[in-house]
């Protein structure tokens, strides 16, 4: 049997890791001047390996329509602020013929994070029509954003899963979230820590439209120590609607800075649809001009303390594989 050195040994052991995972890099870089590994994202994106990567991203604005499909994608904005890094496309379903088209980025690889920066869907600001247009379409589990601006109006953010799987875990912490209808959607398996959810000028602005379908999937929202603002333009602010029928959405802790309606909660159509004898909308220990348990539409629920606990982000989002956020 040969015998080697121990630098030797490393060098064998960094060659079989090296055919194991493909000869990219682990770590790419992206500058819109050039003077990185690539210049687009897209293009990094692509150079990773199966087993993904990170990018970091020197500050910019990167007009590009990304999408993600391998596992273990991590974006890094270099800059010192989400705002030095931006992402963004300005396609509508209006322009491209479906919502999920629309999205400036989609990620339906597993293990996706980000890291300071900024991605938006800018159609509103160039075009008249009103439409569906999402800024990020998020489907991969064991996602986690930290420090992340998602910029739109009507579905900014598709926090979804993909069909046929379980619903998708999503970690959000210290992000913003802004839009108006609609603005944050689907049938993911999300918690929003500590994240500021703002309405922009509009009629009507609709936080949320979860999408659980029936009472057996286990997905739903939680939004744990947010901060809820508005544009004084705003007509009418609403925790959301129920996008199908068993919509489930949950506000522990939150500030609301804001002329929130009432009720809280609105029906998809008024006067002909009834999804309030099946969603499940609750809420606890809600502070700031908007809180008004009292006046809550009456089937939502007021959570005890004890009741709360259920809905606490490392519970909700425990699996079989015993995951749960790194920053937890």
């Amino acid at each position: 049997m040969a015998h080697y050195s121990l630098f030797g040994r490393l060098a064998l052991a960094a060659t079989a890791l090296t055919a194991l995972i493909g000869a990219a890099p682990l770590r790419l870089t992206v500058a819109t001047d050039g003077k990185a590994d690539h210049k687009t994202l897209q293009a990094a994106i692509d150079a990773l390996p199966d087993t993904g990567g990170e990018i970091a991203i020197t500050p910019g604005t990167y007009r590009e329509k990304l999408s993600i499909v391998r596992g273990g994608v991590r974006l890094v904005g270099k800059g010192k602020r989400p705002q030095d890094v931006v992402l963004v496309y300005g396609d509508a379903s209006a322009t491209v013929g479906g919502t999920l088209k629309s999205s400036s980025v989609t990620v339906s690889g597993d293990d996706f994070l980000a890291r300071n920066l900024t991605i938006q869907n800018d159609y509103h600001l160039h075009n008249d029509k009103p439409s569906q247009a999402v800024a990020l379409a998020l489907m991969g589990d064991r996602a986690q954003l930290y420090k992340v601006r998602l910029l739109g109006a009507q579905d900014t953010l598709y926090a979804a899963s993909r069909k046929g799987k379980p619903p998708s875990r999503q970690y959000f912490r210290d992000c913003y979230v802004e839009g108006h209808v609609d603005f944050i959607f689907g049938d993911s398996k999300a918690v929003f820590d500590r994240c500021t959810i703002h309405g922009i000028a509009n009629g009507t602005v609709m936080i949320t439209a979860q999408s659980k379908s029936s009472p057996e999937q286990d997905s739903g929202y939680v939004f744990d120590r947010c901060t809820i603002t508005a544009d004084p333009k705003v007509g009418e602010l609403w925790f959301g609607r129920a996008w199908r029928p068993y919509a489930t959405v949950v506000f522990l802790r939150t500030r609301i800075d804001a002329d929130l309606q009432p009720k809280g909660w609105r029906e998809w159509t008024p006067g002909k649809t009834d999804t309030f004898k099946t969603a499940y909308y609750a809420e606890y220990a809600s502070t700031g001009r908007g809180a008004n348990p009292a006046a809550r539409e009456p089937t939502a629920h007021a959570l005890d303390a004890k009741t709360a606990e259920r809905w606490a982000p490392r519970r909700f989002l425990s699996g079989p594989d015993g995951w749960t956020p790194g920053r937890f």
